[in-house]
C-alpha cells in the first residue's frame, strides 16, 4: 500500500490567489479515480525552499492524499504535469511512501 501526497499552493507563481474550484476539481478527480481523498485545507502549511543561490522562497500549501494499492508512476507523473499547468506552477510536489495499514 502507498500513500500519495500532493502539496498544492494557495497562490500562483505571481502571488495571485488561486480559485477554490481548482481544489474542488482535484478532490473530485481523486475521489472518482481512487475512491476517496483526504484534504488538509483548514490551515495551510508554510513551505520554504532555497532557490539557486541564496534566495529563499515560500508558499502556503494544502495537502491532498490518497492511499493506493499499486503505484502507477506514469499516471502520477502526467497528473502532476496537469496540476502544474492548472495551478500555474513551475513544480508541484507529488510524493509517495510505502505504508502498512494497521
Amino acid at each position: 500500500m502507498h500513500l500519495v501526497q500532493i502539496l498544492l499552493p494557495l497562490n500562483d507563481n505571481d502571488g495571485h490567489v488561486l480559485s477554490e474550484d481548482l481544489y474542488e476539481n482535484v478532490a473530485r478527480s481523486l475521489t472518482e479515480r481512487f475512491g476517496g481523498v483526504t484534504a488538509y485545507t483548514r490551515s495551510p502549511a508554510d513551505g520554504r525552499w532555497r532557490e539557486e543561490g541564496s534566495v529563499t522562497s515560500s508558499d502556503d500549501v494544502v495537502v491532498f492524499e490518497v492511499m493506493v494499492e499499486t503505484l502507477d508512476e506514469i499516471w502520477w507523473s502526467k497528473y502532476r504535469a496537469a496540476l502544474e499547468a492548472a495551478f500555474r506552477q513551475k513544480q508541484i510536489v507529488v510524493r509517495a511512501q510505502t505504508i502498512r495499514v494497521l
